[in-house]
């Protein structure tokens, strides 16, 4: 016979995990109602504990982040002239980052669907189960002459780099001549902002981020934000 702190050790224990009481329940004859209860309590016990499990290894990852490097040059011609930019590829975006994800049980993966955009989810999974996503969708792009099968593609990269970095929380690092700065892009909020106004003043999007030298809203620098919002209510974006 088990004795009182046996007794005050399984109490607690029942408190906080469902496992005991099913165990409990089982060696008592409990019917089969009451265990198809206990084990939804058991499944949402399980959920709670995987979703803590992955913040906590998420915590730990954004506390040491790794340092994500522009490595690749890319320049074309446009009808609005010559753009240039550096960007970090998808292949040191997903080398460096799933790398350190792993150290904490977590991996990222992606999910790809087209009907005349292209929407990309990127999802962190940890080893207990839980999982969050996000996604982003374009048109393909056909910048720089691509044909159709390039654009897609350019498209598909460009928006698994993206929702990574975005999942992450993450920022791709400027090669400023002292290799300090860094570039810190706009949030959703203020991207939603500019999209607003983009809309009420009726300015080319295109011509916007041409004008920004960048590929996608979400790819304005946050030093350029203001700048952005005032160039909009001035109307002083090309038309």
């Amino acid at each position: 016979m088990a004795n009182k702190g046996e007794l005050e050790a399984i109490d607690e224990k029942q408190k906080t995990n469902p496992a005991i009481l099913i165990e409990l329940a089982i060696s008592k004859g409990a019917d089969l109602e009451k265990l198809d209860k206990l084990l939804t309590l058991q499944e949402r016990y399980n959920a709670m504990e995987a979703k803590k499990a992955y913040n906590q290894a998420m915590s730990e990852f954004k506390a040491n982040p790794p340092k994500i490097e522009k490595d690749k040059r890319v320049s074309f011609n446009t009808s609005a002239g010559k753009t240039s930019y550096n960007h970090a590829s998808l292949a040191n975006v997903t080398e460096k980052i799933n790398g350190e994800l792993s150290k904490y049980g977590l991996s990222a993966s992606w999910s790809v669907q087209q009907n005349g955009m292209i929407s990309v989810t990127c999802r962190i999974t940890h080893v207990k189960g839980h999982s969050e996503e996000t996604t982003l969708t374009a048109p393909a792009d056909s910048s720089g002459s691509k044909n159709s099968i390039q654009s897609i593609g350019s498209t598909l990269t460009y928006l698994e780099r993206y929702t990574l970095l975005a999942l992450t929380g993450l920022a791709t690092y400027d090669e400023d001549d002292d290799g300090q700065g860094a570039t810190e892009y706009i949030d959703e909020t203020q991207k939603g902002a500019i999209l607003d106004l983009i809309a009420l003043k009726k300015v080319d999007k295109k011509k916007f981020c041409a004008a920004f030298k960048i590929e996608e809203i979400e790819g304005l620098p946050k030093s350029k934000y203001q700048q952005a919002i005032t160039a909009l209510n001035a109307k002083q974006v090309a038309q």
